[in-house]
């Protein structure tokens, strides 16, 4: 839940004060990529967060993000440059802040994988527009800051992904989201907004267990070309899409129930699909077929392919553990419903 502790006030009276705003990460369990093509994705956040914290005192306009810095002087330094700024650069382009007339501190930092399929980006621009609009007083609810993440992300840094990362990062938790009607991926206003249904309360926890493959990929990039495919009608690409969607409902089904070699067996099928239209690879099959051997009850993509996480469903995540770990497993991970951007001011 998007949670904030802030009042709407005018830019003068947020000064000398601390905006800050963290975002989680998430994996899908079953249905991604589906949310590109109108379709539903069964998704859990992870415990790592994104975090961006704005202070309201500085004589010139800076941002900081990891081992990259800079300071915008004019509108003209807040074009892209391909770096580890460009996402602070887009919502700032986005918002309309000059900076000219604006003087902030922003600093980022992440305990998030990037560019590992975990949305670490989009958490990040979670924080990034959450305090923004405390900052600006805009009051924008959980579904309008979920779509303005969207419309930065496809508008200004040209990036061609679905909707489950920007309403993940937003609402958090364990959740079943429907998609339909979004396939256009045009942002209109007329455009449905997702339906979004928690299922966390329902169900104590999931054994689930991310591995990451230690190889970065640029989510944008590996969906540009299954997305020209669809577009094109490729049949096959088409079908799988389409059965994506319906593969979440069925998870659902056996998430509620506690089904876990149905849902497994749905994840396995979900990766299945996948690989087919070529949307994996070597390091996300090396690592799915020994967590398999070593009896997980299933396991899929996390996110994009190319490298990046898979997510793994077993009653035996230590052995499963050391399984993924001895196949070229850089990092193993645990997801846990836990809360989704949240802002507060001091």
């Amino acid at each position: 839940m998007r949670q904030s502790n802030c009042q709407r006030v005018s830019v003068k009276e947020l000064e000398l004060r601390v905006i800050t705003a963290t975002a989680p990460g998430r994996c899908g369990i079953v249905g991604n990529p589906s949310d590109m093509y109108g379709g539903s994705v069964l998704s859990c956040t992870i415990t790592e967060r994104a975090e961006c914290r704005i202070v309201v005192d500085s004589p010139e306009l800076t941002v900081h993000n990891t081992d990259e810095a800079a300071t915008l002087l004019s509108l003209g330094d807040l074009e892209l440059r391909g770096d580890k700024l460009d996402i602070a650069r887009a919502a700032l382009q986005y918002f309309g802040i000059d900076p000219n007339t604006t003087r902030l501190k922003i600093n980022l930092r992440t305990a998030i994988p990037m560019q590992a399929g975990l949305a670490g980006s989009t958490a990040m621009l979670a924080s990034l527009v959450g305090a923004f609009d405390a900052f600006l007083g805009l009051q924008l609810n959980r579904y309008d800051t979920a779509e303005t993440m969207r419309k930065i992300e496809a508008r200004i840094m040209y990036v061609t992904c679905g909707f489950q990362d920007q309403y993940m990062s937003v609402f958090g938790g364990l959740n079943f989201m429907n998609f339909s009607g979004k396939e256009t991926l045009c942002q209109n206003d007329c455009e449905p907004l997702a339906t979004i249904e928690p299922l966390a309360r329902e169900i104590r926890s999931v054994p689930l267990l991310l591995a990451h493959t230690g190889i970065q990929h640029h989510s944008g990039k590996v969906h540009s070309s299954p997305r020209e495919r669809w577009l094109a009608g490729e049949e096959l690409v088409r079908h799988h899409y389409a059965h994506l969607g319906d593969l979440a409902h069925r998870a659902k089904r056996a998430l509620l129930n506690s089904d876990w070699p149905l849902l497994g067996k749905v994840m396995t099928e979900n990766h299945v699909l996948i690989s087919e239209i070529g949307g994996s690879g070597p390091a996300n099959d090396r690592l799915i077929e020994a967590a398999l051997k070593a009896g997980a009850w299933g396991a899929k993509l996390a996110g994009a392919g190319g490298g990046g996480t898979v997510v793994v469903l077993a009653h035996n995540p230590s052995v499963v553990g050391e399984a993924l770990m001895s196949a070229g497993a850089e990092r193993l991970l645990r997801p846990e419903p836990s809360p989704g951007l949240t802002v507060n001011c001091v």
